[in-house]
């Protein structure tokens, strides 16, 4: 792969070491959060489908985990390669998982009640809007019943549960990903044109 590309092994002006993470590890969070923001309007908006976001969650861990040393150019001590992964996947993963929350969230409390057929609900703005959508399908209508989902209070309570878990997901599954780079890139032999501190 090319100098200067996010996975290449040698990217370009590598960072100099931090106190606990290298500061390359620091800009891949930054990279992490743009990324963060490709995927959820690209996942969230363009085709807002959620196990899109959750299948992308852990490829983004692998790629920003993989970038985060190799901008570093660190390859040894294991817990500095551990260390850089972990913290920007956290950070990618945190990012993707606000951005992803404030959008379901802004769907659902600025719901106005507006059908595709040109009618509008008799409902509150926000979730009870929501809530009196889904009832109009009817397998929609039986799932809420079924999880004692009983009006837009209800709705919201659960709605807001739902985002907690979802999000503790994503996170879970991207750190996992930068994991995943971090224990690759210990497991390969250190270069010889790595510095010395690094055999």
């Amino acid at each position: 792969m090319s100098t200067g590309t996010l996975l290449s092994e040698r990217a370009p002006a590598p960072a100099r070491p931090g106190r606990f993470v290298d500061r390359g590890s620091v800009f891949a969070g930054y990279v992490g959060i743009g990324m963060a923001i490709v995927v959820v309007i690209a996942f969230a908006l363009i085709i807002p489908v959620q196990t899109l976001v959750l299948l992308a969650a852990p490829l983004c861990g692998l790629i920003i985990g993989g970038y985060a040393n190799s901008r570093s150019e660190r390859w040894r001590p294991m817990r500095r390669v551990f260390a850089n992964a972990v913290w920007a996947g956290l950070v990618t993963g945190i990012s993707i998982a606000i951005m992803y929350a404030v959008i379901r969230l802004l769907f659902v409390f600025a719901d106005t009640g507006s059908m595709p057929d040109g009618t509008t609900l008799t409902c509150h703005i926000g979730p009870d809007c929501t809530y009196q959508r889904y009832l109009h399908d009817p397998d929609l209508a039986d799932d809420l019943a079924a999880a004692g989902i009983t009006d837009g209070a209800s709705f919201a309570a659960s709605f807001l549960r739902n985002q907690v878990d979802v999000g503790t997901l994503i996170v879970t599954l991207t750190a996992g990903g930068a994991l995943v780079a971090a224990g690759v890139r210990s497991a390969r032999r250190v270069p010889e044109s790595a510095s010395a501190d690094q055999h």
